[in-house]
């Protein structure tokens, strides 16, 4: 199995900003154990991240015949973006959406996702641990 593993906006600033909220581990730590913990099970994940809507949408495009899954926390594009949404349901692979905190504990207008309808899930609340959730899945 591998999968992809796609961050969205401002998430290159995991361990910089918000500390409270999305911990002191940096995105590059939190991907080198994402990698550790699918190489210890038998699969294997690719990392990206990019602060711009396209590209998400180019990566999430090409992983038709690459990946058997796609795990996705598109950030604050989570809420409006219909380009990303648009992607997700264009390819037949299954999207989990990740969020490390419990966007429904926070401000109002993070509580709507337009991408949870065509994800085959969501995880959210569990810091960092919620990509291995997601990850984890993809094995059920």
């Amino acid at each position: 199995m591998k999968l992809l593993i796609l961050n969205g906006v401002n998430l290159n600033l995991t361990g910089k900003r918000e500390k409270d909220v999305y911990g002191v581990e940096t995105l590059d730590d939190i991907n080198r154990e994402l990698q550790a913990h699918a190489k210890k099970n038998g699969y294997s994940v690719d990392c990206f991240q990019s602060n711009l809507e396209g590209e998400l949408c180019t990566q999430i495009q090409n992983a038709e015949g690459k990946y058997d899954g796609i795990v996705l926390n598109a950030g604050a594009f989570t809420h409006y973006s219909l380009a990303i949404r648009d992607a997700i349901a264009a390819v037949s692979l299954p999207v989990v959406e990740v969020h490390m905190s419990n966007v429904h504990a926070r401000e109002e207008f993070r509580e709507k996702s337009v991408l949870t309808e065509v994800c085959k899930g969501e995880i959210l609340g569990f810091g960092k641990n919620s990509y291995l959730l997601a990850m984890e899945s993809f094995r059920l």
